[in-house]
């Protein structure tokens, strides 16, 4: 199953290790933006970006945010927010 092009990620727990691999399928499928809430929602964005761009050899743009004390229906419409090539339906992930 391919992921959209536009998700808000919902971290029950904070940071699990399947992340990682979450994270590798997202770029896979071609995702663009990823909006994360939750437990520990900021260091779950902090991971994502150092997966995505840590090792400065991969030429990937993914937006990425976070929304600490914010509901996943507020990250959604955050999300929904976005324009240009960001534009699009919102799809939640629950981790």
């Amino acid at each position: 199953m391919s992921h959209p092009k536009k998700l808000v990620l919902h971290c029950r727990n904070g940071y699990e290790r399947r992340l990682d691999t979450l994270v590798e399928e997202f770029i896979r499928d071609g995702v663009v933006f990823v909006g994360v809430v939750g437990k520990d929602c900021a260091k779950v964005e902090d991971i994502i970006d150092e997966i995505v761009f840590g090792r400065g050899d991969r030429d990937y743009e993914l937006l990425t945010s976070s929304h600490p004390n914010e509901s996943v229906e507020d990250a959604v419409r955050f999300a929904g927010s976005s324009t240009g090539k960001y534009e699009g339906e919102v799809h939640i992930v629950e981790v």
